[in-house]
């Protein structure tokens, strides 16, 4: 249960609770389909957390498991700290200079922290790209999870108990109340609504709309003109933050891709070159559809949404590769 602080006539909400916790107490919060199981024999918080960072754990008789991908972990794509300012607004310019000051990379997955508090997965355009198996994924967090596993990461299916034990660790980063951009007055209405039993569904309400319930994803195609393209129009300072905390996150000495880069002269005139091209070498093309698995390898590049990277954000990039490449 929730303690107040009866003072000068105020309510004061404990604000290291869990938004679950806080609709619970509001006797407003409905039972989701990706509650956890507990009667799943193996499943932990601790495994489920080895698996999302480590792409792996250990069985209930000590041994290493196989790793669910060959090519990547969770937290290739997806972040598991909060990485927007503010929860109910989609800016990809805010996250980007949010993710930087913190120290995280700048993604194209959607954030793991708060995903439980989610109820819609692989939303809009996801469909072109995965077809049929997102509608199983959309609105259950383990079918999601089962997707990511075999496509996004060109991996196996999780056992019963490792795909619990990642709910239960997902569950453990769930959204807290000082998550949410909630002013004195609103804080005062959610604790009075608690403390006398009143008015709840306004409550409840009010913190639902304090965080996105789902992640808009659409695809949108770069410039046709490749006459532009070359054209240095964006922030090279900006770019450099996209190019230091997004690219580099996986091709800094091939940590994800076999494709290398560098700070190097070399691999910025190379960028530079292929700015015009409609193949996997430019950035437009890679940022935009991503690329196709290869020859003998599985792995493949997912591309960024209009959410995750906005047109002048890449622009930006564009900028920094031009500029040092001169």
């Amino acid at each position: 249960m929730l303690s107040f602080i009866l003072k000068e006539e105020h309510y004061i909400l404990d604000q290291n609770l869990s938004v679950r916790e806080t609709l619970e107490s509001l006797g407003e919060y409905e039972l989701t389909n990706h509650e956890v199981d507990s009667s799943i024999k193996g499943a932990s918080v601790e495994r489920g957390m080895e698996i999302v960072t480590k792409g792996y754990t250990r069985n209930k008789n000590g041994r290493k498991t196989s790793r669910i991908s060959k090519h990547f972990v969770c937290t290739s794509c997806h972040n598991i700290q909060r990485e927007d300012p503010n929860l109910a607004v989609i800016d990809p310019q805010a996250r980007l200079e949010y993710t930087d000051a913190v120290g995280l990379p700048f993604l194209q997955g959607s954030p793991l922290y708060g995903i439980v508090n989610r109820d819609s997965f692989y939303n809009n355009d996801y469909e072109k790209k995965y077809g049929d198996l997102v509608f199983a994924a959309r609105d259950d967090l383990r079918q999601a999870i089962q997707l990511c596993s075999t496509e996004c990461s060109q991996g196996r299916a999780m056992k019963k108990w490792e795909l619990e034990s990642v709910l239960m660790y997902l569950w453990t980063i769930d959204l807290k109340m000082n998550d949410l951009d909630i002013d004195k007055e609103e804080e005062m209405l959610i604790a009075k609504s608690i403390k006398e039993e009143s008015n709840t569904k306004d409550a409840a309400d009010l913190i639902k709309s304090k965080f996105l319930v789902e992640s808009p994803a659409h695809f949108i195609p770069p410039p046709v003109d490749r006459t532009e393209r070359k054209k240095s129009m964006g922030d090279p300072k900006n770019g450099e933050l996209i190019y230091n905390n997004s690219c580099m996150h996986c091709h800094d000495n091939r940590k994800y891709s076999f494709f290398n880069l560098d700070h190097s002269k070399a691999t910025f005139r190379n960028l530079r070159n292929n700015l015009d091209n409609f193949h996997e070498r430019s950035i437009y093309q890679v940022s935009r559809y991503g690329t196709s698995p290869v020859a003998g390898k599985k792995a493949y590049m997912p591309q960024y949404t209009k959410e995750k990277m906005s047109i002048e954000q890449l622009e930006d990039l564009k900028s920094y590769i031009i500029q040092e490449a001169n």
